[in-house]
């Protein structure tokens, strides 16, 4: 995986996404090697929605003391 290559996901596109790459292992590094543009585009818009949803959760969770999740 290298950076001058369009066609493979980057570990800077991942970070810049909010992932935490340096704790990925070898065994990772070699999936994120092998997602396509489309896979690497959905894998970061969940991350989006799930941080997205995180407040809300966070509040529902220090209300109710985590009884509803």
């Amino acid at each position: 995986m290298t950076d001058n290559d369009p066609s493979r996901p980057t570990l800077a596109t991942l970070a810049a996404a909010g992932f935490n790459v340096d704790a990925l292992s070898d065994e990772q590094l070699e999936v994120v090697a092998a997602l396509t543009p489309e896979e690497l585009a959905l894998l970061i818009e969940i991350r989006g929605r799930l941080d997205a949803a995180a407040p809300e959760v966070q509040a529902h969770a220090d209300v109710a003391g985590g009884a509803l999740f």
